[in-house]
């Protein structure tokens, strides 16, 4: 599979040509505008959702003994607590009056009169040069497809051009955020990479541009890329979209897995995937960072070709990922220690129990994603499968024990304890789904090897209710587990300094 080649990132000089150019060709590309019908938009528009929408199932239409591991019901259970609502279009008037007219020196038919004459001597003088003519036309094909959806989303074709530079290839995935595209760019000898587009909604665009100071960052902290964050090249502001450009990276780990049936990572690759984790956000707590938002989702195979066998037990075809370097992606809501840190952080199944009970949050609560995470990736299946907060904290109490007392007493969600416990009715249904579908920690190991309960005692320590008492990521390091981790000659170990593009 083609990977793009790293360069660093050295297009802030021609960043302000390019915006001159723009300013010099506004209003001709005002003029040049879109005309197509309205019926036409819509076809349009339908096509394009009909390419880039993935069906989710709905939470209710599954029974509960088979949630456990039907883990995504519905999109919006993942993303509960972040809003979705629909964004302003953004849509350019298709007719300005003439600069001439607005100032009013003139009647509208001797201006529009001038105007004929100024377009017939552009032509003339376009006519002695075959390639500007041809720019020309290049420029306004250009100008004429920049249209966004109704919400919010640029409308885009494969094969157009973004910046005069980044060609369309082909969709990456789609999120509330915008859409990920691959392209080849072509300042850069055709490498491919993958540009996030974001919607041009006012919100999102601000937490592009907070990503953006995150990524910069870690580009200066980490110019040669060995603490496995993606690597982000390029960002500009394409008619208010907000575009970043990446490393072009292969599936993430969550949809590898759905894509296996969601058979589990053998236990070797679930080592060498929690260390790359855990090293890498280390690095970004080191600088005083909380990713906030760590989920299978977000960490990407560098290369997620695979090997195929055929299982006669369970006649279907298995896949065995050919090597396990990953990386980090998604820094959109990550916060700085000295920044504001907003009361809910996190996608619902990655949640820490102080975010839940509002207790206040710090780098642990990324810990505690990362137990979620290793977890899941040795049983095939989300650990806390719920939409719930009480819910939540039930199912905390069944797998890990009760809620520590002094934790329950500080917080301000006194609506879910009653008389310094959970409020909690195992006889309703919701107590008989949990009370069925989760059982203690221990009881989801599948072997009885000392090296999966060595696993599942770094689960553990990464799974502690009290934030201060959680393991740090530098202790997880050094933990037993990846003892063997060198050991292993089916595990194949990153290199930092390879050329991703071969």
């Amino acid at each position: 599979m083609p990977h793009s080649r790293r360069y660093r990132s050295s297009e802030r000089s021609s960043r302000g040509s390019y915006h001159e150019r723009y300013r010099s060709r506004k209003h001709k590309r005002r003029r040049t505008r879109s005309r197509s019908s309205s019926s036409e938009r819509d076809r349009r528009h339908r096509r394009e959702d009909s390419y880039h929408v993935r069906s989710r199932s709905s939470y209710d239409d599954h029974s509960a003994d088979r949630r456990a591991y039907d883990r995504r019901y519905c999109d919006s259970y993942r993303r509960n607590d972040y809003s979705r609502e629909r964004g302003d279009a953004y849509y350019e008037p298709e007719y300005r009056h003439s600069y001439e007219y607005r100032r009013g020196t003139g009647s509208y038919r001797s201006c529009k009169s001038s105007r004929r004459k100024h377009r017939r001597r552009r032509r003339r003088s376009r006519s002695f040069s075959r390639s500007s003519s041809q720019r020309s036309r290049q420029s306004s094909r250009r100008a004429k497809s920049v249209e966004d959806d109704d919400e919010g989303h640029l409308i885009y074709r494969v094969g157009d051009w973004l910046q005069e530079r980044y060609e369309i290839i082909s969709t990456l995935g789609e999120g509330t955020f915008g859409r990920v595209v691959q392209c080849m760019d072509h300042r850069r000898g055709g490498a491919r990479v993958a540009l996030k587009i974001i919607k041009n909604v006012e919100k999102y665009k601000e937490a592009a541009r907070l990503e953006i100071n995150v990524l910069e960052k870690i580009n200066e902290k980490d110019p040669e890329n060995t603490n496995l964050c993606v690597r982000m090249f390029d960002w500009f502001d394409y008619h208010g979209h907000m575009c970043i450009s990446f490393e072009l990276l292969g599936l993430s780990t969550f949809d590898f897995l759905k894509d296996n049936n969601y058979l589990p990572y053998p236990i070797h690759q679930v080592r060498h995937m929690a260390f790359q984790v855990c090293q890498a956000v280390k690095f970004l707590h080191d600088n005083k960072l909380t990713h906030t938002d760590l989920k299978p989702e977000n960490i990407l195979f560098v290369n997620s070709d695979y090997e195929l066998s055929y299982n006669l037990e369970k006649k279907r075809d298995e896949r065995s990922v050919k090597s396990t370097a990953i990386r980090v992606v998604d820094f959109g809501s990550a916060t700085f220690d000295h920044e504001h840190h907003s009361t809910i952080v996190s996608t619902r199944h990655y949640r820490a129990p102080e975010v839940i009970l509002e207790l206040g949050w710090s780098q642990p609560c990324d810990v505690w994603s990362i137990g979620c995470i290793i977890f899941e990736y040795y049983v095939g299946f989300t650990l806390f499968q719920t939409h719930d907060n009480r819910e939540h904290l039930a199912m905390m109490e069944r797998i890990l024990g009760p809620i520590p007392s002094r934790m329950v007493r500080k917080t301000r969600k006194q609506k879910y304890f009653y008389h310094g416990r959970l409020d909690w009715d195992e006889n309703t249904s919701a107590g008989r789904y949990v009370r069925e579908n989760c059982k203690p920690l221990r009881r989801y190991l599948t072997s009885e090897a000392e090296d999966h309960h060595r696993l599942f005692d770094l689960i553990e320590s990464m799974l502690e209710y009290e934030p201060s008492k959680r393991v740090t990521l530098a202790e997880a390091l050094k933990h037993p587990f990846f003892d063997m981790l060198g050991m292993e000659p089916s595990t194949k170990m990153w290199d930092s300094s390879r050329d991703i593009s071969r």
